[in-house]
């Protein structure tokens, strides 16, 4: 039956492929290989799948290097635009500390300027109460005169009235007369001599109101520039700010926490972003001296976010080309193939690839430990810990100080691994997170 099957299958095939004979002669005998139509059939299927498979697995290696070129260059141009937008948020900074600085030494002069005229208003104030008091005292002794001189004339005419009543002659003795004549001619010097002086000190008054109208002018000119000029400057501190806080937001962290923690170990003291301060011995706190240490606390802070972002791991631990393999959460485990939990994110690149640390901090673990292989540990500030895994190569010590974007291995296969690559964790108090909340936190401001 199974003959007649084959017949009946070579019979069909024939039209295709026709029965080959393939001959094979030596020396001493000739013989032949018959090809049957069925024969023929299974190697051209055969063939045919073969090559589908050929071309297949070339495309999906095709695919897959250029996907990978692409990861890679699509990762190092965000790795340059995140270095150059944290470079330009830098010179920004200090152009804000240029800026404050200037503005602190032109209100410190606006202040010296306004301070010199109130101390000419308050002298020109004096000047006029001790005039206004000179002109009271002019006057008054100028009534008491006027009125001593009345109080003598009448004096006089009623001597002469006696005189006359007595003696029967409208003529006094001479010489007294003489002497009231004399009297009242020196009065009449005094009283014009005190005129003088009047008019004099009313016209010096009025010298003085005109300076200090003219003071009190400038002082309201000075202070409306210096309101536009604040004005820009919170202006400009707000925009600053703002993004960096939504950073650490959305990297899960506290900003006021954070700022506490890295203002708590630093020192920097003095130079522009010190408070001003004056003596207010004698007057109350000035609404622009206020103003003006706000804005350079604002300053401050925003110099303490610079360092905060040197300090959390916002950085990438590879400079050079590489790709995304496994992320963070749960998988398929590469060797055992059970469900494991993943705690970091794995990157791909070549054997000895240079690693850099991702923030500022001081590494507490650098050896072998089980899985991780060749594995460095790096605390930060607020609890925040990075773990570097299957390293090639250690190129610190335990206790050592880190910078970001200090070198501290090379990447490679060492530990519980399948291939070469780096095995990035980022932990809060000890609890694995995923490590592109923090870079994609960056990238969104960055």
């Amino acid at each position: 039956m199974f003959l007649r099957l084959s017949h009946r299958i070579d019979a069909a095939l024939t039209p295709w492929f026709p029965e080959q004979r393939l001959f094979l002669k030596s020396d001493a005998t000739t013989r032949f290989v018959r090809l049957r139509p069925l024969t023929q059939a299974l190697g051209a299927a055969v063939g045919f799948v073969t090559l589908g498979w050929t071309i297949l697995a070339s495309a999906i290696l095709l695919m897959d290097f250029i996907n990978a070129g692409s990861s890679r260059e699509q990762v190092q141009r965000q790795t340059t635009l995140f270095e150059q937008r944290l470079n330009d948020l830098s010179d920004d900074r200090d152009l804000r500390v240029a800026e404050a600085a200037g503005a602190q030494e032109r209100f410190n002069l606006a202040l010296g300027q306004v301070s010199a005229m109130q101390e000419r208003l308050l002298a020109s104030e004096t000047r006029l109460r001790e005039l206004e008091t000179g002109i009271d005292v002019i006057q008054s002794t100028l009534r008491r005169t006027i009125q001593e001189r009345d109080e003598a004339r009448t004096d006089l005419a009623k001597a002469e009235a006696t005189n006359t009543r007595q003696t029967g002659s409208s003529h006094s003795d001479k010489s007294g007369a003489r002497d009231m004549a004399k009297t009242l001619g020196l009065m009449a010097n005094a009283l014009t001599d005190t005129a003088k002086d009047r008019d004099a000190e009313v016209a010096r008054v009025a010298a003085e109101q005109a300076k200090t109208a003219a003071v009190a002018k400038q002082k309201l000119q000075m202070e409306s520039r210096n309101a536009i000029i604040f004005g820009k400057l919170e202006e400009a501190l707000t925009v600053s700010v703002a993004p960096l806080n939504k950073m650490f937001t959305a990297a899960g962290l506290n900003p006021d926490d954070l700022l506490a923690s890295v203002k708590s170990g630093y020192s920097g003291q003095g130079g522009p972003l010190s408070p001003i301060s004056f003596s207010t011995s004698d007057r109350p706190s000035d609404p622009d001296e206020r103003r003006a240490n706000a804005i350079l606390q604002g300053l401050d802070t925003l110099n303490i976010y610079r360092l905060a972002a040197y300090k959390v791991p916002f950085g990438l631990p590879l400079h050079t080309r590489y790709r995304f393999t496994s992320g963070f959460g749960g998988r398929k485990d590469p060797i055992n193939g059970s469900a494991r939990m993943h705690e970091g994110q794995d990157l791909a690149g070549d054997y000895g690839s240079p690693v850099y640390a991702t923030a500022d901090g001081t590494v507490t673990y650098a050896g072998w430990e089980n899985g991780y292989g060749r594995l460095i540990k790096i605390r930060h500030v607020q609890g925040i810990e990075t773990r570097f895994g299957h390293l090639s190569q250690i190129d610190v010590a335990v206790g050592q100080k880190i910078s970001r974007g200090e070198k501290i291995g090379d990447m490679g296969n060492s530990g519980r691994s399948t291939g070469t690559h780096l095995h990035y964790e980022v932990r809060l108090s000890g609890k694995a997170v995923n490590p592109m909340t923090f870079i994609r936190a960056a990238n969104d401001v960055f």
